[in-house]
């Protein structure tokens, strides 16, 4: 299955582009294709995944919908998906 993935802030500077689209085999995951971009990677590598689980703070999204409130890193992906990784984001100044 065919998916595009978008990254913002650190992590696209970490992968170069803003957007990509890789092809996965039919049923994986959120948790496969986060393990499978930081093994891609650098400067992805022990970024998105923390013992199996999606690492506090950051955001991922499958079309527009946070995954935590879905199956989290089971989450099931179909083919032409779009899945949006965001780094943590830390607070401005008061």
């Amino acid at each position: 299955m065919n998916l595009e993935l978008r990254f913002f802030a650190t992590f696209r500077e970490a992968v170069g582009q803003k957007t990509i689209e890789r092809e996965y085999d039919d049923g994986a995951t959120v948790g496969d294709v986060l393990a499978e971009l930081e093994a891609e990677f650098d400067g992805l590598e022990g970024q998105l995944l923390e013992d199996g689980a999606i690492r506090p703070q950051l955001s991922v999204l499958k079309n527009g919908r946070d995954v935590t409130h879905a199956n989290g890193p089971e989450t099931d992906l179909t083919g032409e998906d779009t899945l949006s990784v965001f780094p943590p984001v830390a607070g401005g100044e008061r």
